[in-house]
C-alpha cells in the first residue's frame, strides 16, 4: 500500500494529549524530554498538566506540536512501521513533516520553531491581528470579500488558509475580520468563527518576521529529503536545501493552500493518509476534500495499531 503522513498545526494541541500512546510507548516521554533539554524546561509537565492558557501561548503550542507529532513518528518506526511514499504538513506541521523526512534534525527544529513563534508573536501587537474560519462559502467570493475591506480600510484581510471546499480561514487587522465575519453570514455562510489566537498567521502582517526567519533557516542545518514533502506555499516538493529555505521562510505569510496539498497527493497514487500527531483534525479535512479518501490516526494505541494494520494490508 502506498501511504503518506500528515502533521497537524496549532489547535490540535489539548492538555493531556498523548496520555495513553505515552503509557504504552516509551518513546513518547524520550521524545518530550529531549525537546525539554533543547529548550531548556519540562515541555512533558506542560503538555500533562497545563494549564491550559500556558499552553495555548503560541510560543509553547509550537515546540509542543512538533514534538507530539515526532513522538508519534518515533513511535510509529520503534513498531516496525514503514517510511511513507510522501509526507506533508499543515503550517507548523511542515517542520514536523521536515524532520520526518530528515531534513532538520529534531533538537533543531524545537528550537527553530521556538524562534519562530516568539518572531510571529511579536510581529504584530496584542489584539491587533486575528483569524476566524469560514464555512460555507466559495474560495473566490471569500477572496473578494477579503480584498474589498482591505481596500476600504486600506489595511490587511486576506484569504490564507484553504483546508478544504467551503472551508477557508481568514486573517488580518482585527477589526476587519469581525467585519469580514459578519458581511460572510450576508453572504450565506454557515460558521464564521473567531480562532483562539491573535497571531494572523500567513499574512502579509509577518512578512517582517519572515526576513527574520530567513535568518534562523539559513542558519540550522538541512539535508536533501528522503522523502517529498509536499510545501504549503504550492503543493509541491522541493529538493534543494535552499529552495526548501526559502519556501519555509515565505511560509509564514502566504496562504496555506491544504486542498491543493492533498490533491497532489492524490496524483502520487496515495491509498492512505495517516495523521501523525494529536487529535484528528486533518482526517476531518480530509473527508471534506474528498470522501472516498482512507485516513488513519496516531494519537492514540488504537489508532497506531489500526494505522499499522491498515498498511501492511
Amino acid at each position: 500500500m502506498s501511504f503518506a503522513f500528515l502533521f497537524p498545526g496549532q489547535g490540535s494541541q489539548a492538555v493531556g494529549m498523548l496520555g495513553e500512546l505515552a503509557a504504552q510507548h516509551p518513546e513518547v516521554r524520550q521524545t518530550f524530554d529531549e525537546a525539554g533539554e533543547a529548550l531548556g524546561e519540562d515541555l512533558w509537565q506542560l503538555v500533562s498538566a497545563g494549564p491550559e492558557e500556558e499552553l495555548n501561548r503560541t510560543e509553547q503550542t509550537q515546540p509542543a506540536l512538533l514534538t507530539a507529532a515526532i513522538a508519534c513518528w518515533r513511535t510509529w518506526l520503534s513498531k516496525g512501521g514503514a517510511m511513507p511514499a510522501a509526507v506533508a504538513g499543515h503550517s507548523l506541521g511542515e517542520y514536523s513533516a521536515l524532520v520526518a523526512a530528515d531534513v532538520l534534525d529534531f533538537a533543531d527544529a524545537v528550537r527553530l520553531v521556538r524562534k519562530r513563534a516568539q518572531l510571529m508573536q511579536t510581529a504584530v501587537p496584542e489584539g491587533q491581528g486575528a483569524m476566524a474560519a469560514l464555512i460555507g462559502l466559495n474560495d473566490p467570493v471569500v477572496k473578494h470579500l477579503c480584498a474589498q475591506l482591505a481596500q476600504e480600510a486600506g489595511k490587511t484581510l486576506q484569504a490564507v488558509n484553504f483546508n478544504a471546499p467551503g472551508q477557508v480561514v481568514i486573517a488580518g487587522a482585527a477589526e476587519l475580520v469581525d467585519q469580514a465575519m459578519e458581511q460572510a453570514k450576508q453572504e450565506g455562510a454557515r460558521m464564521a468563527k473567531r480562532l483562539p489566537i491573535s497571531v494572523p498567521c500567513h499574512s502579509d502582517l509577518l512578512k517582517e518576521a519572515a526576513e527574520e526567519l530567513a535568518h534562523s533557516l539559513e542558519a540550522t542545518p538541512m539535508r536533501h529529503p528522503r522523502i517529498p514533502v509536499i510545501h504549503n506555499i504550492d503543493a509541491q516538493p522541493r529538493q534543494e536545501i535552499d529552495d526548501i529555505r526559502r519556501a519555509m521562510a515565505k511560509q509564514l505569510y502566504s496562504p496555506v493552500l491544504w486542498t491543493d496539498c492533498i490533491a497532489q497527493l492524490q496524483t502520487m497514487d496515495i491509498d492512505l493518509l495517516v495523521e501523525c500527531g494529536p487529535g484528528r483534525v486533518l482526517s476531518g479535512l480530509n473527508r471534506r476534500i474528498d470522501r472516498s479518501l482512507r485516513s488513519a490516526s496516531l494519537h492514540d494505541p488504537d489508532g497506531l495499531d489500526s494505522a499499522l494494520a491498515q498498511v501492511q494490508e
